[in-house]
């Protein structure tokens, strides 16, 4: 096979067996990769009843066709499982260097079921499998354990492993591979430590062939060329990374502030990409293959908060800093640097973190109960919580549940700013009507990366669209939603969508794996995708009743700034979107749209 190696890694946990399979080109051909061939394994082998941290829950890291190859910004794997904090099938998309070294050593995918008596890490090399002892990395940060792998397999191996917060089961844990890159959202690394798996480290020295060399070449040049020549990832991103966006959204009135309650921040100015530049950026880094190299390398020297390492990106910046109403850049940064070496997703912690402030602010909570008081605004505090969280020490232990669990706990579960359990990310929707409509909709619970309305509502790209109207906002959210299930299954960065977009993708494609496939083709299994998740979710038990959003968003008008006086209109747009998507009005796929897609 051409652009997939053709080959699958399954590893029993259980049995402390490995075997090999073949990959089904056809399946392949139907998903894509990635993303969409993940998910399609996952729906077929579980049950999407069982306990996320059953042993018969499984976890899978999956690449693409074109992971590993010389298209822009190729490094991508996603992590695919049942999510513990939402109920519904996970799928955290993350870069660096490990998805591309897994196809290198050899390998597709990687199934990991079953769970071991005792904590282990798998070494694969060159299609090799060593399942080893990991007593003496449980406990450890991500950065100690991988320095300790390394050691002891190959110093150029790449490992994806699981801190402390994996271990205790935080329900939004992560995986970090490459130090700071992580499968972030809907605790991945939750699943990974109930199977006692503390880390994957792969070596290759392998390639990824590609079917028609000379069409790739001009394809990918193409890409980079454009790449190079888009304002937003030529300039911006390189500069001021993710965090450039922190100006940007603040003066369009939908930077969520203290827990939502606000969408403008005063003090967005001392915690925007262009101070981070200022204070604490050391150089900028790039993952596998990538021109953009938005990564952040950052330190302090402040005593307080020191750290050296990777970020704040964005969404850490304002989860941590806005959210909680901080306006402290070192703290953001020390807070930020926690969740990555206890290995826990910063957007919820911080949410999480911010819905206990509310809690806190209206006399819910006492500073008896958490040990201390907690209002918004003080650093301290919040630094003083992620680690409490990582660690489930003690109020920590009730955060380490997420904030609807926490809120639904004291009475309140309005205050939790989520969807199907899942924390908001850095947008409030009623300043973007297509991102609240998205939020509503995704099927891994509040989301921006599955379908980023803010770049036509916001940014203006591919064309400009009125943040405040609600007409046509479900078509185009379907749309970015089937498009950002490709780019997912291919391999490839969802940055590059800001300069490339399907036809490019499916030229990567069609070059890479010599496959004929037309652009109806390539957005009908984007769409495939979207709709076999679906499905699991309703298997689960979640239906469209859960396509809601907190009663703050729907029926709280924003208090100030430009997007005064304004809700998310969900009535309006929720109809249309079940209309165009071949759903009924539960939000149950029709027989009619699933056999068009061959999903019957």
């Amino acid at each position: 096979m051409k652009g997939w190696v053709g080959k699958i890694l399954r590893v029993d946990l259980t049995k402390g067996e490995w075997k090999v399979e073949e990959l089904d080109r056809n399946l392949a051909q139907q998903f894509i990769g990635g993303r969409g061939l993940g998910s399609k394994i996952l729906f077929d082998e579980i049950d999407p009843r069982i306990d996320p941290f059953s042993p018969d829950n499984k976890l899978i890291m999956a690449t693409g066709p074109l992971t590993g190859t010389s298209a822009s910004a190729a490094g991508r794997y996603m992590a695919i499982t049942k999510s513990p904090l939402t109920g519904t099938i996970a799928c955290s998309n993350s870069g660096g260097h490990f998805g591309a070294e897994l196809k290198f050593a050899g390998f597709d995918l990687l199934i990991i079921e079953g769970k071991a008596k005792e904590p282990v890490y798998l070494y694969v090399e060159d299609g090799r499998v060593e399942i080893r002892e990991a007593k003496h990395l449980w406990g450890k940060t991500t950065h100690e354990a991988t320095d300790q792998i390394l050691s002891e397999t190959d110093i150029d191996a790449r490992v994806a492993c699981i801190g402390p917060a994996g271990e205790k089961l935080v329900r939004f844990a992560c995986i970090i591979n490459d130090k700071h890159r992580a499968a972030g959202r809907s605790g991945v690394g939750a699943v990974m430590g109930s199977k006692y798996l503390k880390a994957v480290a792969v070596r290759g020295t392998g390639s990824v062939g590609i079917a028609n060399k000379e069409a790739f070449r001009k394809a990918t040049l193409d890409g980079f060329q454009k790449v190079k020549a888009n304002p937003v990832t030529s300039t911006g991103l390189p500069t001021y990374g993710t965090a450039v966006l922190v100006n940007v959204i603040n003066q369009h009135g939908l930077f969520p502030t203290r827990n939502f309650q606000e969408g403008v921040f005063e003090g967005a100015e001392k915690i925007s990409g262009e101070s981070m530049a200022e204070q604490i950026l050391i150089r900028n880094r790039a993952c596998f293959a990538c021109p953009i190299a938005c990564g952040r390398v950052t330190k302090t020297s402040n005593p307080k908060y020191a750290y050296s390492g990777e970020g704040p990106e964005y969404e850490s910046d304002w989860s941590l800093g806005a959210c909680c109403g901080v306006d402290q850049i070192d703290a953001i940064g020390r807070a930020n640097y926690l969740c990555d070496t206890l290995g826990m997703d910063p957007i919820s912690a911080g949410v999480t973190i911010a819905c206990s402030m509310e809690l806190f602010q209206r006399g819910i909570l006492t500073s008896k109960e958490v040990g201390r008081s907690l209002n918004f605004g003080d650093a301290d505090a919040m630094v003083e919580m992620v680690k409490a969280t990582g660690y489930r020490e003690g109020f920590g232990d009730a955060l380490a549940e997420g904030s609807y669990r926490l809120a639904e706990r004291y009475g309140h579960p309005e205050y939790s700013m989520s969807v199907k359990k899942q924390e908001f990310p850095a947008y409030d929707g009623r300043g973007a009507q297509g991102m609240g409509l998205q939020y509503a909709t995704s099927n891994r619970g509040a989301c921006h990366v599955r379908g980023y309305m803010i770049s036509p509502e916001i940014l203006g790209a591919p064309q400009k669209l009125d943040p405040f109207e609600t007409e046509e906002k479900a078509g185009w959210t379907k749309a970015f939603q089937d498009t950002t299930a490709i780019v997912d299954s291919s391999g490839i960065c969802l940055f590059n969508t800001f300069a490339i977009g399907t036809p490019e993708i499916l030229e990567y494609l069609k070059a890479a794996t010599g496959l004929e496939m037309s652009l109806e083709d390539l957005m009908k299994a984007g769409e495939r995708i979207w709709n076999l998740e679906r499905l699991f979710n309703l298997k689960a038990g979640i239906t469209g009743k859960e396509d809601r959003l907190p009663d703050r968003i729907v029926k709280e008008p924003m208090p100030e700034g430009p997007a005064k006086g304004k809700v998310v209109e969900l009535d309006k747009m929720l109809p249309e979107y079940y209309e165009l998507r071949g759903w009924d009005r539960d939000g149950v796929p029709t027989k009619e749209r699933l056999k068009t897609l061959g999903l019957e």
